[in-house]
């Protein structure tokens, strides 16, 4: 005999569904309103960091041009490129005169103003030097390995020579000790030319760059 059901039970059941339902259907708000609440706050943050970020590097590009330094600073990630400034004597990492008479300048200008911002003083974790050379071979029977790594050993000894010079002008000392914590020395090579119209540009190519690397 076939039992039917009565019109509570029917009711019962469609009253249990209406409930799950409605329940689900909350918690996939409550999710989506959190999931919107972290999205737009870290937009915010990202935007608000951005925003200091430049306007920090700004103001480093404010202070060369104060002290009359010819140095361009990426307005999005800090980074100085030191180039076409015959700063060393041919196929050497020795200084010459002009690139001493720069250094003077510049790397006083630099330091503070990396630690007389807010935002860097508080953000910066590591300063980067690093040297390039450009893809002229040097003279002799050599491979194309040991021409890259003769190349190598300049770039490094150049980014090294810079570096010591830096470190060893009148900069603000407080910051000394802070200083050569953060300081590390790099060799590129040729591996990264600086092209003109597709051909690479030997002078340009020649350079040091000094990154910022921050804490975040």
């Amino acid at each position: 005999m076939r039992l039917r059901r009565t019109n509570n039970e029917t009711a019962d059941e469609n009253i249990f569904w209406v409930t799950m339902s409605d329940l689900m259907l909350g918690f996939a708000l409550v999710f989506l309103v959190m999931f919107f609440y972290v999205f737009v706050t870290n937009n915010i943050k990202e935007v608000e960091e951005n925003i200091a970020k430049e306007s920090a590097n700004k103001a480093m590009q404010t202070a060369l041009n104060e002290s009359n330094v010819d140095a361009i600073v990426d307005i999005n990630n800090g980074l100085v490129k030191i180039s076409d400034l015959e700063l060393f004597e041919l196929n050497s990492a020795k200084l010459s005169n002009k690139g001493k008479e720069y250094l003077n300048k510049f790397a006083p200008a630099y330091f503070n103003s990396l630690f007389d911002n807010e935002y860097l003083d508080k953000n910066i974790k590591k300063i980067i030097i690093q040297g390039h050379t450009d893809s002229q071979t040097f003279i002799g029977s050599y491979s194309e390995d040991s021409q890259y790594m003769k190349n190598m050993r300049l770039s490094l000894e150049r980014a090294y020579t810079v570096a010591d010079f830096m470190i060893n002008t009148p900069y603000n000392k407080v910051n000394g000790e802070r200083l050569r914590k953060m300081i590390i020395v790099e060799g590129a090579s040729s591996s990264e030319p600086v092209l003109t119209d597709g051909k690479e540009d030997y002078a340009k190519s020649r350079r040091v760059e000094l990154k910022i690397v921050m804490n975040n």
